[in-house]
């Protein structure tokens, strides 16, 4: 096994330590090293199995088991097992509103921006902090296998993932006290695995298709001379083998009369056996199983028509990618399959159909991405010293501009590290505070992008509009996070941030946090999460207090007072110092007056337009 000659931050002689590669997938992941100087997955304590199902269960008494031991849970006690966390990752409840019948547990529509909650009995989670589990989990294995502690790590996230999705990754591995080196788009990590024992003399250009179980990438990449060049890259962060389970799930639904809409555990036991039959449709002509009592089946011909809307979906981001790196199909000289659900014949044969070669998955689909974050890590280390990895930005980086628009400072698929600045001025005589908002996206309107933060430099000289000569500066750094500085370039007043979308940890907190144990830094959040809790309770309170005062003519006493006892019982709740009595109290709440809600904006709506008619 390889050790870590160096230590990257103080250069100190470290012989005790190594990095390793961790593919954090939405089904399954997956820790490997480089041992006898080449890659290799890390197994269970058998030896037999290398995947890991990125599941986690808590139970009753808030004790947590991942992997194969938390699905086992899945059907018994679908509400506590938490699956295909990944697809959360950097999301608020906003963002996956319109697939929330997807999950089996309870997602929480908190009605802010903030990423997405999950409950689970009387506790309530993020992502960053489930996906830190299945990080922790890994940690132990390859500890166990190797006899040694592990600290530093490189992770793996899909292409197309944005600022707030990086961030989350990396915060959760923090969680999981592993100091994340960096974090490594997975087509270019299945790129390394490929290209480590290929000629890197030859210059060559291959397309990674990665179809996984929750997100789909296609990256373009050229490899010459050891340097791994990134040309384009495009996706969709929302789209996998997930997708095809649940459609044959729908399928089955509509061809044979069944009824799981009110039962969750029923969804996923139906989920597993979609699972299976896509499995078993990879070497058989038909599936046959039993589901409550009913024979269903499908046919390898059913499965492909249901299969093809999604295969689609991948090609037309293929002819993204392809025309974003000014290519033709036929420039194209290997296409790499990678994720499990590319061992699918039909979607192998549309691939290979599209490019119009044979695709190559020599490589088992499943380990690759982790193989190549261990190759990663080895370079990190200075153990490969002949490859040098080049990647990309995948979304456009900008400002907001008068009039709510898109200026873009780093367009999309620009060499990362970067940096990138432009001068801007003042649109008011004597101004001396300049707002500013930075967004991602490709939309020429900010209110189409997502918004990643925003900062004031201040004490700008007041000088007349269109005097002032303002630099605004982005820097990108090897992991796809972006740094943002203002300078006025007359005073030399500056003011400078690294862009922390909501849905992250701060560096302090983490800081905090792995001072100690994790069980303390568990702490450290919790103290966070109560404070917010507080503070949300606070403004429903007074908004409520609002409500009953406003609407005193509208709604009966028995309403009313309802109200007023469901805001008493919230304004108890504060002093109990737990947080999830606090935000049950909240959501008791807002279940009760949103149909009130409703209905005093009906009656506002009515007074305005009595004695008003509508022409045609």
């Amino acid at each position: 096994m390889s050790k870590i000659p160096i230590n990257l931050k103080e250069g100190n002689i470290e012989t005790d330590d190594i990095i390793v590669g961790i593919d954090l997938g939405t089904t399954n992941s997956l820790v490997a090293i480089i041992a006898d100087e080449k890659p290799q997955t890390v197994k269970d304590s058998a030896g037999k199995h290398a995947l890991v199902p990125s599941i986690v269960y808590f139970d009753h008494k808030g004790n947590v088991e991942v992997g194969e031991e938390a699905k086992q849970k899945l059907i018994i006690e679908p509400e506590r097992t938490i699956f295909s966390v990944k697809r959360l990752m950097g999301k608020s409840y906003q963002d996956i509103k319109s697939h929330k019948d997807f999950f089996s547990y309870n997602i929480i529509d908190d009605d802010t921006e903030s990423l997405v909650k999950i409950e689970v009995g009387d506790r309530y989670y993020n992502p960053v902090e489930l996906s830190g589990q299945i990080l922790k989990y890994l940690k132990s294995r390859v500890e166990a296998k190797i006899g040694q502690k592990v600290k530093r790590a490189v992770i793996t996230v899909p292409a197309y993932f944005n600022d707030a999705q990086r961030q989350a990754t990396r915060d959760a591995g923090k969680l999981a006290g592993l100091d994340v080196l960096r974090i490594i788009n997975e087509p270019t990590a299945a790129s390394l695995a490929y290209g480590i024992d290929q000629n890197t003399e030859e210059a060559r250009t291959i397309a990674v298709y990665d179809l996984g179980g929750g997100t789909f990438d296609i990256s373009i990449l050229r490899l010459e001379k050891g340097i791994y060049e990134v040309l384009s890259t495009s996706g969709d962060t929302f789209l996998g083998g997930d997708d095809i389970d649940r459609s044959i799930g729908n399928y089955w639904i509509d061809k044979y009369g069944l009824d799981v809409k009110e039962d969750k555990k029923k969804q996923q036991a139906l989920r597993l056996l979609a699972e299976n039959a896509k499995k078993e449709l990879s070497q058989q002509d038909s599936v046959s199983m039993r589901f409550e009592n009913k024979e269903i089946g499908l046919s390898r011909e059913e499965f492909e028509k249901i299969c093809t809307p999604i295969i689609d979906k991948t090609l037309a981001s293929c002819r993204n990618a392809l025309r974003d790196a000014k290519l033709q199909k036929s420039q194209i000289d290997h296409v790499i399959l990678v994720g499990g659900s590319t061992r699918i014949p039909y979607l192998k044969a549309s691939v290979s159909a599209f490019f119009g070669k044979t695709v190559n998955d020599s490589l088992d689909p499943d380990e690759v991405v982790a193989l190549g974050a261990a190759i990663q890590a080895n370079i990190l280390a200075g153990k490969q010293k002949d490859m040098l990895l080049l990647d990309i930005t995948p979304l456009s980086l900008g400002i907001e501009t008068v009039g709510g628009l898109m200026d873009v400072i780093i367009p999309r698929n620009s060499k990362i590290p970067i940096s990138a600045a432009r001068n801007y001025t003042t649109s008011v005589d004597g101004q001396k505070n300049l707002r500013i908002s930075v967004f991602q996206g490709e939309r020429d309107l900010v209110e189409n992008n997502r918004k990643l933060g925003e900062f004031i430099l201040r004490d700008i000289p007041p000088m007349p509009a269109g005097i002032p000569k303002i630099e605004i500066a982005f820097i990108i750094d090897a992991d796809g996070i972006l740094k943002v500085r203002a300078k006025e370039l007359r005073s030399q007043k500056t003011q400078q941030i690294e862009i922390k979308s909501t849905y992250g940890i701060s560096e302090e907190e983490m800081a905090k946090m792995l001072l100690d144990s994790l069980e303390h830094a568990q702490e450290d959040i919790a103290v966070k999460a109560l404070l917010e809790a507080i503070n949300e309770a606070n403004h429903i309170i007074l908004s409520t207090e609002k409500f009953i005062k406003q609407n005193q003519e509208v709604f009966d006493n028995k309403s009313l007072e309802k109200l007023g006892e469901l805001k008493e019982a919230l304004r108890d709740t504060l002093d109990s110092g737990n947080k999830n009595a606090i935000e049950k109290a909240m959501r008791k709440l807002n279940s009760f007056a949103e149909p009130l809600a409703h209905e005093a904006m009906d009656v506002q709506i009515s007074k305005a337009m009595k004695g008003k008619s509508i022409n045609s």
